[in-house]
């Protein structure tokens, strides 16, 4: 098996699966302090749940359901409602998302390779990232019996979602950790500008976008079970497979 290190040490951003293959290596080696996780298209798959609410709300305004959903992907739900509906008053109407959100799990599954990379790492090694409400982002973590890390940054912690660092800035600094010994992993075109922003590296994991779409990442992965991860001496080891 071949390997090839981080970018650190000469694989640069946008290392795909396909460009690691013409290399003939298998396996991108990548060591951090930390990773912070996206949730919705990372731990969690809720874009069933999510696209159902978002369609009822543009149903009931006479809206483009399916651009409202392309718009609310990785973005707190004011700032949905203030692109696509900017003459509405967002208040009440992201209190009727919220509601929603609290009480539907239908549609909500478990990444497959979530919970083994949660497991491998050390309590305060971790943490969770997401644009939705803390409310929102715990139910579905309980529903799928998925631990809630100690540093889990929500909406309501943050003035700017992604593609804003802020979020993941936050998460860096509760950890203890330097920007640059942290790695995201994400799904969204948003979310990987707003970790690269924050001066970390990025894996993509092409599960709710197509693989070209996230290509500015330092590496893409078809899905978190291409990943593994270990834990020595306060490093981890993560590696992206690219066979």
């Amino acid at each position: 098996m071949q390997h090839a290190h981080d970018g650190r040490n000469g694989v640069g951003p946008a290392t795909s699966r396909r460009f690691l293959a013409t290399l003939g290596i298998t396996t991108l080696l990548l060591t951090a302090r930390a990773i912070l996780f996206d949730l919705d298209g990372v731990l969690v798959d809720s874009a069933e749940c999510i696209a159902t609410i978002w369609r009822e709300w543009a149903a009931r305004h006479g809206l483009d359901g399916e651009e409202v959903v392309r718009v609310a992907q990785g973005r707190r739900s004011l700032e949905t409602i203030r692109i696509v509906a900017p003459e509405m008053d967002p208040e009440p109407e992201v209190a009727w998302l919220a509601e929603r959100e609290t009480r539907d799990t239908h549609g909500v599954y478990e990444v497959p390779g979530a919970r083994q990379l949660v497991a491998a790492l050390p309590d305060g090694a971790w943490a969770v990232v997401t644009s939705g409400l803390r409310a929102v982002a715990e139910l579905r973590l309980r529903h799928t019996g998925l631990p809630i890390p100690r540093v889990f940054i929500t909406a309501e912690m943050i003035a700017r979602s992604k593609p804003d660092p802020e979020g993941y800035d936050t998460a860096a600094a509760r950890l203890g950790v330097a920007s640059g010994d942290c790695i995201v992993i994400e799904d969204s075109p948003s979310g990987v500008e707003a970790g690269l922003a924050a001066g970390m590296r990025v894996i993509a994991v092409a599960s709710t976008q197509p693989a070209e779409a996230l290509t500015t990442a330092t590496v893409v992965v078809p899905t978190l079970a291409s990943l593994r991860v270990s834990a020595r001496d306060g490093v981890l080891t993560i590696e992206a497979n690219g066979g």
